[in-house]
């Protein structure tokens, strides 16, 4: 099976694939810079393979190659940054971090 990331702007969202078919998708707003991650889903019959965090790490590494900040208002965005702080906390600016419940620079 063969599995890619695609950004699709045209929905605003970063979709997954699976063979060709849509496996999930994770829902973004553009705005001044920032990137901010709305919503997250894994269609039912593709759940439980791990694809929703390959879906979100391809999505941040994305915004990373295109240096926008990362606003993490779902909360599965949230958690697969805060697993992997080494790599991901600094897309989101320090004086957001608080409001979403990720560590400061400091404590990270």
């Amino acid at each position: 099976m063969s599995t890619t990331v695609r950004d699709n702007p045209a929905e605003h969202r970063y979709e997954i694939h699976d063979d060709g078919r849509l496996a999930g998708f994770a829902v973004y707003e553009l705005a001044d810079g920032s990137i901010s991650f709305t919503h997250t889903e894994t269609l039912p019959e593709f759940g439980g393979r791990g694809l929703a965090g390959q879906l979100v790490a391809e999505a941040l590494d994305d915004a990373r190659r295109r240096n926008l900040a990362v606003l993490p208002y779902c909360p599965y965005v949230r958690k697969v940054i805060a697993r992997d702080t080494d790599t991901y906390l600094d897309l989101v600016p320090e004086k957001d971090r608080a409001r979403f419940g990720l560590p400061s620079a400091e404590t990270a």
